[in-house]
């Protein structure tokens, strides 16, 4: 983590100061995660707009996932620097958070060994609770996904006027420094690998009602598949969606016999915006990347868990001593 130099203005401002109020482009040697918290479009902008213009002064690429909102108000204070950065549509991005990590490497795999900026906005108010909590896996996952000589300079705005406090707390052990537009300061919450093991071993909330629940083996793949399709399409799935939730049902299965005793359950319920299918084994899966990045052509280990990231709306993974659950939503 890079520190700021002494009477240096604010992170967010990027440059070093020199005679007269200008500023010179700061450069940045490796990975630098920054959780922004501001209160409203003006401090908004009060941050954003100094570490985009410092970044294009100097010649970095810059990536920019916001709401279309707060994306109108950077492209008119940005002006005719708007053109010099990539905007992307954070439903694009940030829908399933768990392709997120894959879009920022593949950002900086695009302009290797060059410093480059992003900005990336994964919670905002309204989010549903499981959204959120798998960004902010996502957010701590970062810290161990980006490797410390990558020069990605990423900021995560937090809006302190509509978030909660415990999203706040959050943000601040995911993140090594918490910037406002008044300080820059190292996060005395951060949790490093620590954290993300909590959050990775930390089971997922139960159901109230479970619909449907049922052991399976390698011998009850097609009755699986089967079950969750009838079920997807008596919710209201659509066929294509439905027949994209059952081979991620099945992929899941086939890793949870294999890695996990030869034996599984899958629990399907419902609730007010989702239909939910969990499977649950006895195995153990001990790196919380697995399924977030494509796995190599010749490893089958993790291609159920991408291959359900790809094709479903939501999935969150918790694994523990006691075993694994994945749990798939479709919004309904």
């Amino acid at each position: 983590m890079n520190r700021p130099d002494q009477g240096v203005s604010p992170s967010w401002a990027g440059g070093e100061a020199l005679e007269g109020g200008h500023r010179r482009p700061r450069t940045h040697d490796g990975f630098r995660h920054e959780a922004f918290f501001c209160k409203d479009d003006d401090q908004f902008l009060a941050g954003t707009l100094p570490f985009i213009t410092n970044g294009t002064a100097a010649g970095q690429p810059v990536l920019v996932a916001v709401g279309p909102a707060r994306a109108e108000l950077l492209r008119r204070g940005l002006g005719s620097t708007a053109t010099k950065v990539e905007f992307v549509d954070p439903a694009e991005l940030t829908a399933n958070p768990a392709r997120m990590i894959p879009r920022w490497r593949a950002f900086t795999d695009l302009h290797p060994g060059q410093a480059v900026r992003g900005i990336g906005e994964p919670i905002w108010a309204g989010r549903r609770r499981d959204e959120v909590a798998e960004c902010q896996m996502h957010e701590a996952l970062l810290n161990m996904a980006i490797h410390s000589d990558t020069r990605l300079w990423l900021m995560c705005p937090y809006d302190t006027g509509t978030l909660s406090s415990e999203v706040l707390a959050e943000a601040q052990r995911s993140h090594p420094v918490v910037i406002d537009v008044e300080q820059h300061r190292e996060s005395t919450a951060f949790g490093g690998a620590h954290h993300v093991e909590a959050l990775f071993g930390r089971d997922l909330p139960l159901a109230a009602v479970v619909v449907s629940r049922r052991a399976f083996g390698a011998q009850d793949y097609v009755a699986i598949r089967a079950d969750t399709r009838a079920h997807a399409l008596s919710a209201g799935v659509d066929d294509e969606r439905a027949a994209d939730l059952a081979l991620a049902v099945h992929e899941v299965a086939v890793n949870s016999v294999t890695y996990g005793r030869g034996t599984g359950e899958l629990r399907i319920w419902t609730t007010r915006d989702a239909l939910v299918c969990e499977l649950r084994s006895t195995g153990r899966i001990v790196d919380p990347m697995v399924g977030r990045l494509p796995p190599p052509a010749d490893d089958e280990n993790g291609r159920g868990l991408w291959m359900a990231h790809q094709l479903c709306d939501l999935v969150q993974v918790r694994s523990g001593p006691d075993g694994t659950a994945v749990r798939i939503h479709t919004w309904l």
